[in-house]
């Protein structure tokens, strides 16, 4: 393993874990644009991506009672990395209890090819998805997924179907813009709402 790729970082009192830079989006508000740093990690940019054992091994140099939990957030989109993802978290849950949050886009089925939705339960406590607009047109043109059009829409289905296997699901915008049309959204779907901070 190189000794300078960051796998796992503190953020306040979360262990975040760096698992890919791949993303299937290009947003116009990635922080990856602005620094190569966030939290404890001077650059997140990985030389290729850490194998689950890699991973495992690096939560040996953190005392873990120190953290209220373990988060999926790093350069990419972690669902990218789903196979691995899946392990480590089931690792945390069975080594640690801690709780878990994944970080999303919410296009992980679409990555995957399938729905992932059902295989969050039981080793993910939080997902937060990134909603970041209103509708399709505007969402499309913020995120700039690969995946086009249908990208939006499959955000929602995403975050319909996951609120069945995860206790707690957050929609989040980096805007105050759209604020009500965007909770109205998330109040439709029966999830929470919340805008993040913009590193910008």
């Amino acid at each position: 393993m190189n000794k300078d790729m960051t796998i796992l970082y503190r953020v306040h009192h979360g262990l975040y874990v760096n698992l890919t830079n791949r993303c299937s989006c290009a947003c116009t508000f990635c922080v990856r644009g602005l620094s190569d740093s966030v939290g404890e990690a001077e650059s997140l940019w990985l030389s290729r991506e850490p194998t689950y054992e890699e991973v495992i091994a690096a939560f040996g140099g953190f005392d873990m009672g120190q953290f209220n939990e373990v988060v999926f957030c790093g350069f990419g989109e972690p669902t990218e990395a789903w196979g691995t993802l899946m392990r480590v978290a089931r690792y945390v849950k069975e080594t640690f209890g801690l709780p878990t949050r994944v970080n999303t886009n919410g296009l992980g089925s679409l990555i995957c090819g399938r729905d992932i939705a059902p295989e969050f339960e039981g080793i993910i406590d939080t997902a937060s998805i990134s909603l970041n607009a209103p509708d399709a047109k505007t969402y499309q043109k913020i995120v700039r997924s690969s995946f086009g059009d249908k990208s939006f829409d499959a955000v929602m289905d995403f975050a319909r179907e996951v609120k069945h296997y995860v206790p707690n699901v957050v929609m989040t915008t980096i805007s105050h813009e759209d604020e009500e049309k965007c909770r109205a959204i998330c109040e439709k779907l029966g999830v929470r709402y919340r805008i993040r901070a913009w590193a910008g």
